[in-house]
């Protein structure tokens, strides 16, 4: 309401006020008054217009003034400026001069240097050359059998094993409160020796003979040549013509035979202790006073006739073997006739174990063994071929140690070499550690992955970051196996049968290479198949820890 009347009265006003206006504009005050002011306007106006040409005219006069100073002063400086000028086109000239001379003196200097930087980078890439192959001689050098695959016997610097134990400060030998294990008493073949008393006991009549009596035992050894002879009368046939006479026992074909323990004795001298035939056949003359001389030939028939008479058992070990859960496989070189053949062994956590001689490595190798037809977890040396059998793998963590600590000896700049192989030791410790047949902490094992994970990052970084050598890439290659085969190596962490190395198959292999070293080189390949043979049953002996070796040898040969 209020509203309302306020623009009422706001336009009320509003139209009194220009009611007024058109009053003044029909009665013609308003343009008077307009008429007026423009007047009054006007005449300012001109009032300003005069004022200003007369201030133009001055300017206009001191404007013409000033330019006329100014040419003056122009004039002036020209003349002034073409003097400096002209001293200044002399200087240049000098300047030029001398610049010219200075480029000719750059030029000769530049080619100098240029000459120089050839010369010194031909010599920094001489100087690389000559690193990289001393690293790589180094590395070659250093190798041994904490670093690498070669085996303590072929090391060419002989290393001080250290003993990390701490004194006792007791004395070596029996410690009081602690039983004893003396030698072992035996049982005399003749009467007891009674010794006489001393002189003095005899010549004092104050001495008397106590209940107590010292016994000592002097045991020797000696051996006796046993012949037996069978005497066969023959018996002729008037009539037929026919002779006759009756059977030997099995064995007893030619004039003289050898029985069983002259064949073991000769077989485990020459393939067990790997004594050659001469010395064997040698000590057995020795041991005889010289009666029995046996010939090469048989001595070198005897591993062909144990092999025969043991097929059977090898049979049985090698189905034993595919059943096992686990097996341990690897190969060693062997010669034959000069050219190189290769021993294969495939050995259980148990104990069985077989060799077998091929010729060449590979698929071909492989074919024969257990390993072919395996269908369990396959423990080995990163050997490729292998990895197309079995249905698990665990690559052997002492040929991992290895690498690493050659990595850490011929690459100091690096880091994760050192922190992967404190890892691994922690790792074998752990699993070690377990109770037997205790399941791993998942936990745990969770963690040793990805502390492994973050390693081998780490080690991509490093060689992003300073690629490896080319004359030492061993480091690097090794890095790239852990990281592609990281699951073949933390197996073990997962199946407590699985063990953390393959020194179950390297053990079985040392037996072999001694053979190996003592014969250099077999003659043919069959002998090396028979001492294969010989060997795996040999194991399976030795496996019955009541069975005599040498008794059980002796019982095969007949």
């Amino acid at each position: 309401m209020n509203a309302s009347f306020e623009y009422t009265t706001t336009l009320e006003y509003r139209l009194k006020a220009a009611n007024a206006q058109i009053c003044a504009f029909k009665s013609g005050e308003i343009y008077v008054r307009m008429q007026e002011e423009y007047l009054k306007e006007l005449r300012s106006l001109e009032r300003e217009i005069r004022k200003l040409k007369d201030e133009l005219s001055r300017a206009r006069s001191e404007t013409v003034s000033v330019r006329n100073q100014w040419f003056e002063i122009f004039e002036e400086l020209q003349k002034e400026c073409e003097r400096k000028l002209s001293a200044l086109r002399k200087e240049l000239e000098r300047m030029e001069r001398r610049a010219i001379k200075a480029e000719r003196q750059r030029d000769a200097a530049l080619d100098k240097a240029t000459r120089q930087r050839h010369k010194i980078y031909g010599l920094e890439t001489a100087l690389e050359e000559e690193k990289g192959r001393n690293l790589k001689l180094r590395a070659q050098i250093n190798r041994d059998y904490e670093n690498s695959s070669i085996p303590s016997s072929k090391t060419l610097r002989r290393k001080k094993i250290s003993n990390g134990r701490e004194k006792s400060g007791r004395k070596p030998g029996a410690q009081p409160g602690h039983p004893g294990h003396g030698r072992k008493k035996q049982i005399p073949a003749t009467d007891p020796v009674p010794l006489p008393p001393p002189r003095e006991v005899l010549e004092d009549p104050d001495f008397k003979k106590t209940s107590k009596t010292i016994v000592k035992q002097l045991v020797n050894i000696r051996t006796i040549l046993e012949v037996t002879e069978y005497r066969a009368d023959v018996y002729y046939n008037s009539k037929t013509g026919e002779r006759i006479h009756a059977e030997f026992p099995p064995g007893v074909v030619d004039e003289v035979n050898y029985g069983g323990s002259v064949k073991a004795f000769l077989f485990l001298l020459n393939n067990d202790c790997c004594t050659s035939i001469d010395k064997s056949r040698k000590f057995l003359s020795d041991l005889t006073d010289g009666r029995l001389s046996i010939s090469k030939g048989m001595v070198n028939k005897l591993g062909r006739e144990f092999a025969k008479k043991t097929e059977q058992e090898r049979k049985a070990t090698f189905a034993d073997l595919l059943l096992s859960p686990v097996l341990h496989t690897d190969c060693t070189n062997a010669r034959e006739n000069g050219k190189n053949a290769y021993v294969f062994v495939c050995a259980a956590p148990d104990g069985k174990a077989m060799y077998f001689a091929r010729r060449k490595k590979g698929h071909e190798g492989v074919k024969g063994t257990p390993v072919e037809d395996y269908q369990g977890i396959l423990v080995h040396d990163h050997e490729k071929t292998f990895y197309n059998y079995g249905a698990q793998h665990q690559e052997c963590l002492a040929h991992v140690l290895r690498y690493l600590k050659d990595s850490i000896d011929n690459e100091a700049d690096r880091t994760w070499n050192k922190e992967m192989r404190a890892l691994v030791q922690e790792m074998i410790h752990y699993r070690n550690g377990l109770p037997e047949e205790a399941p791993p902490d998942t936990e745990k094992v969770r963690e040793y992955e990805e502390r492994c994970r973050a390693i081998l990052q780490k080690a991509k970084e490093e060689y992003e970051y300073i690629p490896a050598s080319e004359y030492y890439k061993d480091g690097y290659n090794l890095y790239l196996r852990m990281e592609e085969y990281m699951s073949n190596h933390l197996l073990f962490l997962h199946d407590h049968r699985v063990p953390a190395t393959n020194n179950e198959a390297e053990r079985l292999l040392r037996g072999y290479k001694r053979k190996q070293q003592q014969a250099v080189s077999f003659r043919g390949f069959e002998s090396i198949e028979y001492l294969c043979e010989c060997m795996s049953m040999l194991i399976q002996i030795r496996q019955n820890e009541e069975s005599n070796l040498y008794n059980r040898v002796s019982g095969i040969f007949g």
